[in-house]
């Protein structure tokens, strides 16, 4: 199992996706569910592609903190 860190972000009327570790790998939705579950999806083809087309599968290497700012 390969974990991949996806950036959800709010637009205008909807949600767009895309994970830093799969360049060219995005999704959008109009909810942050369907979003995510697209991009769920997204990812699944983009590593099957990359199987077909014999590429390595790229590790995970991205993490993601909040940090909390006092003003």
């Amino acid at each position: 199992m390969r974990r991949f860190l996806i950036v959800i972000e709010k637009a205008t009327g909807n949600y767009s996706a895309y994970s830093p570790d799969l360049p060219g790998c995005v999704a959008t939705g109009k909810t942050r569910e369907q979003v995510t579950r697209h991009m769920y999806e997204a990812i699944e083809m983009h590593i099957h592609g990359l199987r077909e087309d014999k590429l390595p599968i790229p590790k995970s290497r991205s993490y993601a903190e909040y940090i909390a700012i006092q003003s």
